[in-house]
């Protein structure tokens, strides 16, 4: 049997891939993490029985500690996710934590030498080049979880990677596809959150509807695929059906078709290079699908995806200072304290007056995520 960890078992992915475990006898799950979620995790102790257990919020750590008895470790804070992550005799580490806060944890899974099975875009957005440094150091895998980079990860296997011409990942479009900046200017968050395909946690919703998950992926496939920027294209394809494609030089493009369910990518990246049924996974009625669309974004009203690209063109941190400016401004747009459209300018403002570290280290990266995130917190939340 593998062993897996898992680092955020009880958001949208982490059940998920529980769900892929519980459906599989070949997975033997070692360690899970949480935030503070510790009912679910209870029930995921009960039912997976993990010899370790971390929870970041300490005082819910101790709690659950309450909950449960001895045959279950149970850490606590950061340094608890980091040990979970790094624990020996574990093949494959599951990363999906939210945001930046996976980061260190990435890191700790691959200097222990286990495979990454990556849903979080986060860690390649602002870690990229240190990721990619220490995968080649310590000969591991990342096999990418999301659909997008899943989907392009199958369809590299059809050649090499020098006939590789240029990456296609497509977008859904969000809620809001078609609208203008004035349409959008009084949107709700209620609004926001009705993705018209995926299920997902409200802030990979939010970010597909400002096509700034758009911008995070193309960055995060350059690092993952080693694609320039210039040969990597954002296609909005509202149906979901093909979940990225790749473009050949002989003009072949390669595409992955599949129902938008995250279980089909979750069980490629923990049985590569094999593949798995998955009890309850509804196939595709290629005969029901009618048409299947295609437009260019429209990165004047949505502004997001422009503005990763920009950052990704400059590089350093950046990358860094546009993910930890979305990440709060979306924290803001949920507290109902900013408007939609003010989302991207945050991001803009921010960018604009950031002084760039061309090749930064980790302490730079978490330096520079926290200045970032203290002065709009001043300037928003007073």
């Amino acid at each position: 049997m593998k062993n897996i960890v898992i680092l955020g078992s009880t958001g949208s992915i982490g059940t998920q891939t529980l769900d892929v475990v519980r459906k599989s006898n070949e997975f033997r799950v070692i360690g899970l993490t949480c935030y503070n979620n510790i009912e679910l995790m209870k029930k995921q102790i009960d039912e997976f029985k993990p010899k370790f257990v971390a929870v970041k919020d300490t005082t819910y750590a101790k709690k659950l500690k309450d909950m449960i008895d001895d045959s279950t470790v149970i850490l606590s804070g950061e340094d608890g996710i980091n040990e979970i992550a790094s624990i020996p005799d574990v093949q494959t580490v599951v990363v999906a934590i939210e945001g930046i806060a996976a980061l260190v944890p990435a890191i700790k899974a691959i200097e222990a030498g286990h495979d990454i099975a990556l849903a979080n875009k986060e860690c390649l957005v602002t870690g990229g080049h240190i990721i990619k440094r220490l995968v080649s150091e310590k000969n591991i895998n990342i096999l990418p979880v999301d659909s997008e980079h899943n989907a392009i990860f199958q369809c590299i296997q059809s050649g090499k990677k020098e006939f590789v011409n240029k990456l296609i990942i497509t977008a859904s479009g969000g809620p809001f596809r078609g609208k203008t900046v004035n349409e959008l200017k009084y949107v709700t968050v209620e609004e926001a959150l009705k993705h018209p395909n995926w299920k997902m946690g409200k802030k990979i919703t939010i970010d597909s509807a400002t096509l700034m998950n758009k911008g995070f992926e193309v960055i995060e496939a350059k690092w993952l695929f080693d694609i320039p920027m210039n040969k990597i294209e954002v296609v909005v394809h509202k149906e979901s059906i093909i979940h990225s494609m790749v473009e050949f030089i002989d003009g072949s493009i390669i595409a992955e078709m599949a129902t938008p369910d995250m279980r089909i990518p979750i069980q490629y990246a923990l049985n590569f290079p094999n593949r798995k049924y998955i009890d309850g996974v509804s196939y595709l009625d290629v005969t029901k699908i009618g048409n299947l669309s295609f437009e260019k974004p429209d990165i004047n009203t949505f502004r997001c995806l422009r503005l990763a690209y920009d950052a990704l063109k400059e590089g350093g941190t950046m990358t860094t200072v546009l993910n930890t400016a979305d990440e709060v401004a979306v924290q803001l747009f949920l507290k109902k304290i900013i408007s939609f459209n003010d989302i991207p300018y945050i991001i803009e403002k921010y960018m604009n007056n950031h002084k760039n570290i061309i090749n930064p280290e980790l302490n730079d990266i978490i330096e520079v995520d926290n200045e970032i995130r203290a002065k709009i917190k001043r300037e928003y939340m007073r």
